[in-house]
C-alpha cells in the first residue's frame, strides 16, 4: 500500500551534524490546488483521529460530522494551544507515514484517536515503528522511537532539531508505558494483527532486539536555518550511537495544516 500524498515528500540533500550524523533532509512540494490528492491526504489524516466507521457511534445525533470533529475531535485552529497541538500531530502524522511508506516500518497509529482533550498532546513517545523478518520473535527485530519538533510558523529560529535529540533522550525510559498504551488502544479495536506486533516487542529481557531512536524537525521553509541545524549534537543520548536525525521543510505549512483540517471535516 502507498499514500498518494507520498508522491509530494522529496528528498532534497543533508547536512552533517555537530557529532557527525548525516541528516537527510526533505522538502513536502505540496499543492493544495490539487483537489485529488488533497482529498485523498485529507481523508487519510482525519482517519487517524476518529474512523468513519467510529464517527458513525460516537458524534452526538444533534450536530454533523463536520461540526463534531471541528468543535470537538480536532485541535482548534484559533484557541491556544490549539493552533501549535494542529502543527504538531501534523509533524507526528507526517513522520510516521515516512517511516512506514518510505522506510518499511510497521508503524501503528493509536497515538491520535484516544486524545481525552483535542488542545492536548497525547502522552509517551511520539512514534514508533517495527521491523521483523523472521517468524519468531530474534535479535534482528528492530524498533525505531522518533521524537518529532514542528515548527510551521514563517517566523520561527528556534533549537528545534536539537530539542528533538533532547527529548528523544527519554524514550527509553517511557517505552514500556508506550508499548503498553498502543496495545490497549489496539485491544480496544480489536487488532489482532496489531495486538501481536506489539507483544512481540514487549518482553526485551527474553526477547532481546535492536532499538533506535530518532529526532525529527518539521519545518516551514521560512524557519529553515542550515547553520542552526547543523548545531545539532546527540553526544548527551543515552544511547548517542543509535540516533537518526531527519529534517523535514515545506513552504507554507500552516495553511497546509488548515486546508486538511478543514477538508478532512468537510468530506467526512
Amino acid at each position: 500500500m502507498s499514500l498518494i500524498h507520498i508522491g509530494w515528500l522529496k528528498n532534497t540533500g543533508h547536512f552533517s551534524s555537530a557529532c557527525g550524523r548525516t541528516v537527510p533532509i526533505f522538502e513536502l512540494r505540496h499543492d493544495i490546488a490539487d483537489q485529488v490528492t488533497m482529498s485523498a491526504w485529507a481523508g487519510h489524516f482525519r482517519r487517524h483521529y476518529c474512523s468513519d466507521d467510529d464517527l458513525k457511534y460516537i458524534k452526538p445525533s444533534h450536530i454533523t460530522s463536520y461540526n463534531y470533529l471541528v468543535e470537538i475531535k480536532f485541535p482548534s485552529k484559533t484557541k491556544k494551544p490549539g493552533p501549535s497541538i494542529r502543527s504538531g500531530d501534523f509533524a507526528e502524522i507526517l513522520v510516521a507515514d515516512y517511516m512506514q511508506y518510505l522506510r518499511g516500518y510497521d508503524v501503528p497509529r493509536t497515538r491520535w484517536d484516544r486524545k481525552i482533550i483535542a488542545n492536548e498532546s497525547a502522552k509517551g513517545s511520539d512514534v514508533v515503528g517495527f521491523k521483523w523478518n523472521n517468524s519468531s520473535p530474534s535479535a534482528s527485530d528492530h524498533l525505531l522511537i522518533y521524537e518529532i519538533k514542528a515548527l510551521a510558523s514563517e517566523k520561527g529560529r528556534a533549537k528545534v532539531l536539537q530539542k528533538a535529540v533532547d527529548d528523544s533522550a527519554k524514550d527509553d525510559i517511557r517505552l514500556g508505558e508506550t508499548l503498553n498504551a498502543m496495545r490497549q488502544r489496539l485491544g480496544d479495536k480489536r487488532d489482532a494483527q496489531g495486538l501481536s506486533t506489539i507483544a512481540r516487542f514487549q518482553n526485551y529481557s527474553d526477547h532481546p532486539y535492536d532499538k533506535g531512536y530518532g529526532a525529527a524537525a518539521v519545518v516551514s521553509t521560512s524557519s529553515f536555518n542550515l547553520t542552526k541545524l547543523a548545531l545539532t549534537t546527540a553526544n548527551a543520548h543515552p544511547y548517542k550511537g543509535n540516533v537518526e536525525m531527519l529534517v523535514i521543510r515545506g513552504d507554507s505549512l500552516i495553511p497546509l495544516i488548515d486546508a486538511l483540517y478543514e477538508r478532512g471535516a468537510n468530506e467526512a
